[in-house]
């Protein structure tokens, strides 16, 4: 890091952002050079990806959605992302809210009603604008935006907040390498896999900009006919938006990207909730049912439908757009929700990135798809087929003409549609910024700014030179060599898992089982008992520490040191800890520590008295923690020699895990561990 003539200290790693923004430069640069030439290029390349990289796409994605519900299902599911004690950062609304918000809820406004008609229109196969059209376009647009897409960012979410927060990794893509190349993630190869994934960010940021304005555009010219639809005005509303987006980055992650992320789920689902009264209600929620049914049920076969029989440049414009542009999208998405997720399990965190969007995804295409569908079919709408058509980006406010409130709906649509793109905007540049940066999650408000004007430049030189397609051209582009970095990302993970489970195997054991053998059960049992019924206060608990936890680690380090072992005993006083520390650089690295945690007092400790006070609503226990977080039992009114004990236990199965286990993991969780920060957790229950 360096320090900025300005007084604000710069986080920049410069091998991440040269290459990125020089190559971002210089292709900003070509095209404005020569707008044609570079239009053409984008087609040609296109095309050229599009026919040859098809089934890599296709297959590529499969395996991802497999590789993340085999390893939720699988007993890895219960592994935290963070200590074993963290807990939730944000409540389950406001993290569901930030990581749709950020995620695709522009694609969903501007592809709710379009994609349904246009398949409908012109389907892939059979005849058009038939019940069997009408059934395919509802099944096609559940499989553009369902479990395939929130597998993509799903993954790259999950193998960043695991290597992130489980192993005090750089929140970045290169860690995901780390279980396949170790240290060597902090090399040139750690800094190309960052490039590759700052570029797929900035493009496919810049696609959602680009289909952003551009229904913006229609949206002001439907409200106000004199607005026309250009790409000036375009252009000046990315200016405009991006101006605002600044103002969020400024703010940060937990005032300007949350509080907005929330206001978007509002005006979402108030917006979805009027369409669904006002429109077809009944037949809506039966065709919400069937559809996903019908989804399930071809879900394999769709997966790997690649029409190899036909020649069509159908799969291209849609199935290969939509994953490529989500893959390209999914370093900022998964950066992202990996950011927001700490303290879940992976099995909640998969499935709740993948389960409740989803669910809402095929409710929102039901509400305005089948509406729209409903409005052709039955009551001879028509002419909407034709404005979509001409232009997508009107799709929306045509679907508003037959319904109330028209002008007031579309207006509160545009305002949504403009805080989707603030959000997109800002939430990618701390996104970006933070992979620039080496994976630092706190980074200068300037930095942040750089990125937002970027992205906004990018996506207006692109629409400048060839529209959407050239958007589209750069998305897919982007997309392949990161669907490469994806997979290998996925085989880090993989190996990860399988070391975390060698660990398990040999770290777990009952943890009274040598304190209560059979031999020592009729000396100890009252000594056991006056630990089940008696709650400890605070000064308890401390002295406890301080007298005999301390001790004990002390003459256990006096006796390894002697064996040539580096041992440190330490008392921390300030968070209320006691830890003994083994450690041979690069060979191994362990920890034991007692704690003092509060825990809410339980009703049955008062079986005939009365709360006295508010000190009596705690106990306190000196609970045993690891390298790898808490492991929830209590060693309080254990002796020296059993606190000696319960260390070489724990040393043994250690020593025991680097014997058996093919690799190692950092598992430095400190910098993640809310309890060691200044602010006090909330008391336990």
């Amino acid at each position: 890091m360096t320090e900025a003539k300005s007084g604000w200290r710069s986080t920049i790693l410069v091998p991440v952002f040269a290459p990125a923004v020089i190559v971002t430069l210089l292709l900003v640069i070509g095209t404005i050079s020569s707008p044609e030439l570079a239009g053409d290029v984008f087609s040609v390349t296109l095309a050229y990806i599009t026919e040859t990289f098809g089934w890599f796409y296709m297959l590529a994605v499969a395996s991802f959605l497999l590789f993340i519900v085999i390893v939720a299902c699988s007993s890895w599911g219960n592994i935290k992302l963070g200590p074993d004690h963290a807990a939730p950062q944000y409540s389950f609304p406001a993290w569901f809210a930030m990581l749709f918000s950020a995620g695709y809820g522009i694609a969903l406004l501007f592809f709710g009603v379009a994609e349904p008609v246009t398949h409908f229109a012109n389907p892939p196969a059979g005849t058009a604008e038939t019940l069997d059209a009408a059934k395919q376009a509802m099944q096609i647009a559940f499989f553009h935006w369902g479990f395939h897409i929130w597998a993509i960012y799903g993954l790259v979410g999950l193998v960043l907040a695991y290597f992130s927060f489980r192993h005090g990794l750089p929140l970045s893509m290169r860690s995901a390498l780390y279980p396949l190349i170790g240290d060597k993630i902090y090399g040139p190869i750690g800094h190309t896999v960052d490039v590759v994934a700052i570029l797929g960010t900035l493009f496919g940021i810049a696609t959602t900009l680009g289909l952003s304005v551009a229904q913006i555009n229609a949206g002001l010219h439907y409200l106000w006919p004199s607005i026309p639809i250009s790409n000036t005005v375009q252009v000046i509303t990315i200016a405009a938006v991006t101006a605002l987006a600044l103002i969020s980055v400024v703010a940060g992650l937990d005032k300007g990207v949350k509080n907005l992320s929330i206001l978007n789920m509002v005006l979402a689902v108030a917006l979805m909730l009027f369409v669904f009264l006002v429109g077809p209600s009944i037949f809506i929620l039966e065709a919400f049912l069937q559809n996903t049914g019908s989804y399930l049920n071809n879900i394999v076969e769709r997966t790997f439908n690649l029409q190899a029989y036909t020649h069509s440049d159908w799969i291209g414009n849609w199935t290969l757009f939509i994953f490529g542009w989500t893959i390209a999208w999914a370093p900022f998405v998964g950066l992202f929700i990996a950011k927001i997720s700490r303290g879940r399990t992976i099995r909640q965190f998969v499935f709740g990135v993948m389960l409740v969007p989803t669910i809402f995804t095929f409710m929102w295409f039901s509400v305005f798809g089948d509406t729209a569908l409903h409005l052709i079919m039955n009551e001879g709408y028509t002419a909407l087929i034709t404005e979509v058509q001409n232009d997508k980006a009107i799709a929306l406010f045509k679907l508003f003409e037959h319904l109330p409130l028209t002008s007031i709906v579309s207006f509160i649509t545009v305002i949504l549609i403009v805080t989707f793109f603030v959000t997109s905007s800002d939430s990618g540049s701390l996104v970006i910024d933070s992979l620039a940066s080496g994976g630092l999650m706190h980074t200068p408000a300037l930095q942040r700014a750089f990125w937002a004007i970027l992205e906004g430049v990018v996506a207006a030189v692109l629409l400048m030179a060839g529209g959407l397609s050239a958007l589209q051209t750069m998305t897919i582009v982007t997309a392949l060599p990161f669907a490469i970095i994806m997979i290998i990302a996925m085989l880090g993970m993989w190996r990860a898992l399988v070391i975390e489970g060698h660990r398990d195997v040999s770290l777990l054991h009952h943890m009274q089982g040598s304190r209560y053998s059979e031999d020592s059960l009729a000396a100890n049992w009252k000594k056991r008992l006056a630990g089940i019924v008696n709650f400890p206060d605070r000064n308890d608990v401390e002295g406890f520490i301080d007298k005999t936890v301390m001790p004990g680690m002390q003459r256990l380090s006096q006796s390894l040191i002697e064996q040539g072992w580096p041992a440190e005993a330490k008392l921390d006083t300030e968070h209320g800890r006691a830890y003994l520390e083994i450690n041979k650089p690069d060979q191994l690295d362990f920890i034991y520590e007692v704690r003092l945690r509060e825990y809410s007092r339980p009703t049955f400790a008062y079986p005939e008295m009365q709360r006295e006070g508010e000190n009596d609503q705690y106990y306190y226990r000196a609970e045993v923690f690891l390298r790898r977080g808490g492991q929830t039992y209590d060693v309080y009114g254990y002796d020296e020699q059993e606190i000696i004990g319960d260390i070489l236990d724990h040393f043994e199965k250690y020593l025991h895990f680097l014997h058996i286990s093919p690799g190692v993991l950092p598992w430095n969780m400190t910098e993640h561990d809310e309890m060691l920060q200044d602010e006090p957790p909330a008391p336990a229950s």
